[in-house]
This record gives C-alpha cells, structure tokens and sequence, in this order.
C-alpha cells in the first residue's frame, strides 16, 4: 500500500529543487512583497512595511490601503480625475525608458549577431581569447566605463578633437547630452549581454546544414535567414530579454550621458525617493515597471508552453 507524502521526491533533488526555490522566496518573492506594502502606505503615517493592514478602531474591519499612489502615476493632479491616462511625467518616463530599451535591444542584436557569429565560426584554439575580449569591459568599473564616453564625445572630446584634425569638420558636434550619446552608451555597456547568449546558441549548430543548403542551390543570405536565424531563435530570445529589461531601469548611462528631456524612469524613482522622500511613490512607480515586464513576458511564456502541448498532442 502506498503512502501519501507532501514531497515524493528523493532527497537529492528536493535539496537541488528547494534551493533555486528558496533564493528566489528570499530575495525576490519578500522584497516584492514589502515594495508593494510600502507602495500602499500612506506617507502621512511614515513608512512601516510591517504595518497592519486592518483596522478595526472604529468597529468595522477595512483595509488600510492607498491607490492614489497608483492614480498619482496615471493621473495628473493639477487636472483631477479628468486626466485619468493622461500624459503624466511618469508616463512619459516609462515611454521614454521603453523606447530606449527597445532601441537598444536592437542596435545590441544588430551588432552582437555578426559578433557571435564570427566567434562561433572561428577555430577553437582561438574562441576563448575572443571570448576573454567581449568580456574584458566587465573588468573595469562599470561607472568608469560610462565616464570615459563623457571624455570620448565632449563638444572638445576625443572623437570631435580628431574628426577636426582630419579636417572632416571644422566646428564640434554636439553629441554628448542627446538621444544619441544614450544609444550608445546603452549599446556598449550591454552589448556582451546579447553575444554571449548567441555565440553559446551558435556554436552548438550543426554547419553541415548550410553545406546542404548550398548543395541544395540556396544563396548565401537564403540559408542564413531559413536556418541560422531559426535555429538560433532561443539565443535571441534570451539575449534580447537580458538587454532590455535592465535597460528598461537603467539609472547610471541617463543620468551620466543623457540630458534634461531623456528622463527615464529609473530617474524618477531616484528622485521621487531621495529628492522628494516620497518612498510610497516611487515604490509604486517599481511595481508598476517590474508588471510592464514581467506581465508580458508571462503572457509570452504562457503561450510558448501552450503551442508546445498542442504540438504534442
């Protein structure tokens, strides 16, 4: 006769099951939980993330809740309930941070592929020292990194100082402080984030099949589009997704490079917390950022899953 147990697993792979499960409980699932808790609180009563969150003083049971920190992102004050999705400072904030990622993410894949590619196809012997190369930056501080494209695209920086010299132009351009110094700064900090995933995609394909495919009468670029691209799909998935969601927060290249109408919302939430000490606020604005990613991308998993039950069956 069998016997119930709550964990019919053995040992061994409970202890490596629980421990992924665990991490994630202790440092992503409770500190969501208190940012939500701190994102209802009203400020007016200080910020207790331990807080209850019923009251019964006055004989009746109701939640002590407050959404106007959410109103407050979608909403703006001066123009009432009128302007419920209007275009509020923090929605532009999160039009401008989606932008940007969006943007960066394919300048990445544009730049990153050729790269990974080249590695994947290159001799063994010499793979890890170009490996060791697209990794190198991770060596040097990521705030000196994003300084040193300060010193490269100053109106008198490295990269105006020798255009002038070559006399390709004759007064500065100004491209520190635009949209453009943001897109490249973005663009080279997480570059290396959209290679490695596709050169650890590429380099298990089987290059056989492009032979075939040009034994077969297809052009260069047919075979490539109908077979390396397909075939390297989950390296573009991954690599796209770990460029766009920290670019979608990202607080260091806007503050250090863009200028005063590229506020993204990482800004906001810095300024909302320290500037105007408006924790219940800001935490509001990182719920609702984490649900702008994480809602799709479940969606997106959801379907995944459900279109591979359907091949199945």
């Amino acid at each position: 006769m069998k016997t119930f147990s709550w964990f019919p697993w053995p040992p061994g792979r409970r202890f490596v099951i629980g421990v992924p499960y665990l991490w994630l409980i202790v440092f992503f699932v409770l500190p969501f939980l208190i940012l939500l808790r701190i994102s209802v609180t009203d400020m007016g009563g200080g910020v207790d993330p331990f807080a209850p969150l019923i009251d019964s003083a006055s004989g009746a049971w109701h939640l002590i809740l407050k959404y106007d920190n959410y109103g407050s992102i979608f909403r703006s004050a001066e123009e009432g309930v009128a302007a419920l999705w209007g275009n509020t400072i923090y929605m532009e904030a999160y039009e401008t941070s989606l932008k940007y990622a969006f943007l960066t993410t394919l300048l990445c894949l544009a730049i990153g592929y050729p790269f990974a590619y080249f590695i994947a196809r290159a001799k063994p012997s010499i793979r890890p020292a170009l490996l060791m190369l697209v990794m190198l930056p991770f060596w040097t501080s990521f705030l000196l990194r994003v300084y040193a494209w300060k010193g490269i695209l100053a109106d008198q920086g490295v990269l105006n100082n020798l255009l002038m010299a070559l006399g390709i132009i004759h007064e500065p351009l100004t491209m520190l402080y635009t949209q453009v110094s943001m897109l490249v700064g973005m663009t080279y900090v997480y570059c290396p984030f959209m290679i490695l995933p596709l050169y650890a995609n590429l380099v298990k394909m089987d290059f056989r099949l492009l032979e075939a495919a040009h034994d077969l009468g297809a052009s260069p670029w047919k075979a490539f589009w109908l077979i390396t691209v397909p075939l390297s799909k989950s390296g573009i998935i991954a690599g796209a997704m770990l460029v766009f969601i920290p670019c979608v927060g990202e607080f260091v290249i806007p503050s250090l490079l863009g200028g005063a109408e590229n506020i993204m919302i990482g800004r906001v939430v810095w300024d909302e917390m320290f500037s105007s000490n408006n924790w219940p606020r800001a935490a509001a604005l990182s719920v609702v950022m984490i649900l702008l990613i994480l809602v799709p991308l479940a969606f997106y998993y959801r379907s995944r899953s459900d279109r591979g039950m359907y091949q199945e069956s």
